[in-house]
């Protein structure tokens, strides 16, 4: 049977949202195998002086559990 198990993360860049998700699966991979999906759930940016100086994501990254 084949298991999968979900956590929830929340990582950043000050290049762009991809980055921040491939920042989130990069930290999640160096505790966590047999990674498989990231769910997107939420994206924010900090603005300073009307710029955008970060980008943020709230993702959810399922793995598969090794039985």
């Amino acid at each position: 049977m084949r298991m999968v198990k979900v956590i929830e993360v929340i990582a950043s860049s000050d290049k762009g949202f991809t980055e921040a998700a491939q920042n989130a699966v990069s930290e999640a991979a160096k505790t966590v195998k047999n990674i498989k999906s990231i769910y997107i759930e939420h994206m924010n940016a900090n603005v300073e002086n009307n710029k955008i100086v970060s980008y943020a994501v709230n993702a959810k990254i399922s793995f598969e559990i090794e039985s």
